[in-house]
């Protein structure tokens, strides 16, 4: 059953606003694999998510304002939002060398000396780069966390949640940012597979104050599916005129099942590292996401005869053509192949506009 919220449009700083739903392939250090913007634009994808770690480790906050942000770096027009980076940080720490403590992320970055990433410093970064929606650092309630681990990593997201609520609206007034120029702010939930836990969570995000939640964590169940149980908790426990993020979302049919749910934002970095990868994704029988079962993948060598596809590359090449180029190692077939599964989740999410009942303004 559908159930969405009442926010049908995603405004950028600049004053312009996008359609929801939305899903931004990643652009991690700025740029999007194998292709340039024009070529992104014209897949019809409408914005791009950079990461926060990577760009804080390339990019001093100092440099990046006096460049005039990511989007002036990267001369990109389109939406644009930017993770907390603390996934990657916490994979490092994962590998060893590092800690999570309440004060935040310590970690040795490869062939550098270990640092820490604090809430604030991952906020006003974020605001450096003048992205139009920040997520605020979270910890990652980790597959197989005990209950006492699931409540530690809770506790801390909710106590790192209030210090970038603070860090937020403190950097906004010393950098005179105009309310009306400020970008969404979203929590992350989190409580592993602990439904109380994760309602908990969100009820407590929900009193700091944010424009938007998202999923995070682990929330898949043990045939390694999206729980959809978890996943509605956010939407449940949260304003209705909330923004509602995806994290990581990621697969087509989870993309369409949790826009089912009232979830408008998605990220993910499958459709461009699959393409380079040789994995392709095409419609099944026609373009449509009434079902669950409306794709599927092939590698360029046996791709079906109908694509259904009218991206730059289905048009003008052949697909034995882009195979052909693949085995030779050539980089063009990372930009056609790179082409058409963007222009396969642009469609997707197009149909989803069309097919989801009218939202409420």
């Amino acid at each position: 059953m559908y159930n969405h919220p009442m926010i049908d449009h995603f405004k950028q700083i600049n004053g312009t606003t996008l359609p929801l739903p939305l899903f931004f392939p990643d652009a991690t250090r700025a740029v999007v694999k194998a292709v340039d913007n024009e070529d992104v634009v014209n897949t019809g994808t409408q914005g791009v998510l950079v990461n926060t770690y990577h760009l804080w480790r390339l990019i001093p906050e100092r440099k990046m304002r006096e460049i005039g942000g990511v989007r002036n770096f990267m001369n990109w027009k389109g939406g644009i939002i930017s993770d907390s980076g603390g996934f990657q940080a916490m994979s490092l720490i994962k590998k060893g060398g590092g800690k999570i403590t309440d004060e935040g992320l310590w970690f040795k970055p490869p062939n550098a000396p270990r640092v820490l990433m604090t809430p604030e410093e991952s906020v006003r970064y974020q605001l450096a780069m003048g992205t139009d929606l920040c997520v605020v650092l979270d910890e990652y309630t980790h597959e197989g966390s005990t209950a006492r681990e699931a409540r530690e990593s809770v506790e801390r997201t909710i106590a790192w949640a209030k210090r970038s609520r603070i860090a937020f609206d403190q950097t906004c007034e010393e950098w005179e940012i105009p309310k009306d120029q400020r970008p969404y702010l979203i929590a992350v939930n989190q409580g592993g597979k602990n439904v109380e836990l994760r309602r908990e969570c969100n009820e407590r995000l929900v009193e700091i104050g944010f424009d938007g939640y998202g999923h995070g964590g682990d929330g898949f169940d043990e045939e390694r599916k999206l729980d959809m149980a978890l996943s509605q908790i956010v939407v449940d426990s949260a304003p209705k005129n909330s923004l509602f993020y995806g994290l990581g979302v990621g697969k087509p049919e989870d993309v369409v099942r949790l826009a089912r749910q009232g979830y408008q934002v998605f990220d993910c970095v499958i459709p461009t590292r699959d393409a380079r990868h040789d994995r392709l994704y095409f419609w099944k029988d026609g373009v449509q996401v009434e079902t669950n079962d409306f794709y599927v993948t092939k590698r360029a060598k046996t791709t079906p005869k109908e694509t259904y596809c009218d991206c730059h590359t289905c048009r003008n090449y052949s697909w034995e053509y882009v195979a052909h180029l693949f085995s030779l190692g050539e980089t063009l077939s990372y930009r056609l192949m790179t082409i058409h599964n963007l222009r396969f989740y642009a469609t997707m999410i197009e149909e989803l506009r069309y097919t989801l009942p009218n939202q409420i303004s």
